[in-house]
């Protein structure tokens, strides 16, 4: 009988774990950040990682617990309750579908800084199917794709932070402090709403524990997986949007906000710099974007196998890859269908909605079953700087996901009934 394979060292979960996110994590959305939060991107990255790490501590210790296929669907419902398990799960389901769907939408965008006469659609039904083909792979194929496209992102990076350096240096004055604080447009309103637009930056740590029936010693290195993934990029993402915004301060327009980060490289470094950081950004979303199907599709595989998703469809795993395929296929297919119809935006704080909702179920179990005050205070702080963000989402983002949690809930009863 298929079953998953426990493959997954230490170093190649926290490479995986690191291109789900993106080592140039901060780059895609720092436009929509820095028109929010008014300048002060690195203020909120720095923000949302203490709330990130004290939640990747409750998913290492809970993955510690149930090393299982399946994260905070999971840890919420064998710890706390396996109707508020659900709700998690389904929860976190919207953040993995659509993560592949923003990421469809600003790799094509990014195509046409490129190849101006295609159009852009035909670059969304092409990055769709890349995602989807990249995980029709084994885990093992996965793996190393992601150790080559870590190295090849990591140079891109310190070539954009020399140019970033010589840039600043040139000029004849330059705020070295204000990309942390602005007092011109600094509000604690503005930073709120940014905060809760940065935590995208971590959106994909938590990914991790999905692979826990495929990590070799999995009680002790998804925690030590989790924490340093998101250590690693929390520090990452400071630097490369403390590099931007020296080059590019607050109160100058900016070409594209989608793309920002492109144009500000183009600033620093000249035209060269413009179309690496292009090309390598395609490339890293990518990788995130295929990292969101492979988790999607291992939380849709939890779900179908305990019987709270249809078993028949969703347990499904291929005979010789090992993969669920039609969890695969079918995430592909829904990132192609909404990258015509949200926005980059829009679909970032949507996909947020999602997430935090997970994470607190997931401080939550941490809370319940920790045994020391420190570990109880840890989740519990996660817990409320996420509930805190959660609520600075934009209004209409938390309408639509209540409208997602709503047909979860309808599918819940309807399942237990008929199960009955």
């Amino acid at each position: 009988m298929p079953a998953l394979r426990r493959s997954l060292s230490l170093s190649a979960l926290v490479f995986t774990g690191i291109v789900m996110i993106q080592p140039t994590a901060p780059m895609p959305l720092f436009g929509v950040v820095h028109e929010t939060a008014k300048g002060h991107v690195v203020t909120t990255i720095l923000i949302a990682m203490l709330g990130m790490m004290l939640t990747a501590f409750s998913y290492g210790r809970m993955a510690a617990l149930y090393p299982q296929a399946g994260s905070a669907y999971t840890y919420v419902g064998k710890e706390i309750h396996p109707t508020f398990g659900f709700l998690a799960g389904w929860s976190m389901l919207m953040d993995y579908v659509l993560n592949p769907v923003i990421c469809t939408i600003w790799c094509a965008r990014a195509m046409t800084n490129i190849f101006a006469g295609v159009p852009e659609e035909l670059w969304r039904i092409a990055f769709a199917g890349i995602f989807t083909w990249l995980n029709l792979r084994n885990i093992q194929a996965t793996a190393r794709t992601n150790q080559i496209l870590t190295g090849l992102m990591g140079l891109v990076i310190l070539a954009m932070l020399y140019c970033s350096a010589r840039y600043a240096l040139a000029q004849p004055v330059v705020s070295w402090t204000r990309p942390f604080y602005d007092p011109a447009t600094f509000s604690l309103s503005a930073i709120s709403a940014g905060t809760s637009l940065a935590v995208l930056t971590y959106i994909g740590f938590d990914g991790i524990s999905t692979l826990g029936e495929e990590v070799i010693d999995a009680k002790r290195n998804i925690l030590r997986g989790t924490v340093l993934v998101c250590l690693i990029i929390g520090i990452l993402s400071a630097i490369e949007a403390y590099a931007a915004q020296i080059v590019w301060p607050y109160g100058e327009p900016l070409p594209d906000i989608d793309t920002a980060y492109v144009h500000i490289a183009g600033r620093a470094g000249g035209p060269w710099l413009f179309q690496i950081v292009n090309l390598t950004l395609i490339l890293a979303t990518v990788g995130s974007g295929a990292g969101g199907v492979l988790a999607g599709a291992r939380l849709m595989y939890g779900m179908g196998r305990d019987g709270r998703l249809p078993t028949g469809f969703f347990s499904y795993l291929h005979p010789t890859s090992n993969i669920p395929a039609r969890n695969v296929i079918l995430i592909g297919s829904t990132a192609l269908v909404g990258s015509f119809v949200l926005s980059y935006q829009s679909g970032a704080e949507l996909l947020n909605f999602g997430a935090f909702i997970g994470f607190m179920g997931v401080n939550l179990a941490a809370f319940k079953r920790s045994g020391s005050i420190p570990a109880k205070l840890a989740a519990l702080g996660g817990f409320l700087i996420c509930a805190f963000l959660w609520w600075n989402l934009a209004i209409p983002s938390k309408l639509y996901g209540a409208g997602w949690l709503a047909v979860g809930i309808l599918w819940y009863l309807y399942s237990r009934r008929k199960a009955a």
